[in-house]
């Protein structure tokens, strides 16, 4: 499986048989994983969501946004328990309007999943986090 560095964004393969938890990247060998979100700019997006083989996470955000706020702990505890099964990565939508733009963000938060460049699903609003959990394992 190809994995993107959260530090560096370079691509690093991963054989089946490694604990992916444990992994380093092979340029920057710091962790692959460090079960937090990552910050996800135009910079380092191609690698996470269109040529990393594991799928990937978005809330699209805002600093200004009340359910946005509540329900980050919610994804930051999504990432800290479903890491290496999926990477998380927010983006701010008032820092990244061009990624925003991209994929049509009218509004925050808006989740959605990508694997490999393609759009697996989008929810538009905060979840539960159960509700939450059970959306993310429909993809799985």
């Amino acid at each position: 499986m190809i994995v993107a560095c959260p530090h560096c964004s370079a691509l690093n393969r991963l054989p089946a048989a490694r604990e992916a938890t444990a992994a380093n990247c092979g340029k920057c060998k710091k962790p692959l994983f460090m079960a937090v979100p990552l910050e996800l700019t135009s910079a380092n997006f191609a690698a996470h969501a269109e040529k990393a083989e594991l799928p990937l996470v978005i809330d699209f955000w805002a600093s200004w946004c009340g359910p946005c706020r509540s329900f980050a702990p919610v994804f930051n505890q999504a990432a800290a328990e479903l890491e290496p099964r999926f990477r998380f990565g927010k983006i701010d939508t008032e820092q990244q309007q061009a990624l925003a733009a991209r994929f049509a963000i009218r509004s925050i938060p808006t989740l959605m999943v990508i694997k490999q460049g393609s759009i697996l699903a989008q929810q538009a609003g905060a979840l539960p986090k159960a509700q939450f959990y059970q959306w993310l394992n429909t993809l799985a």
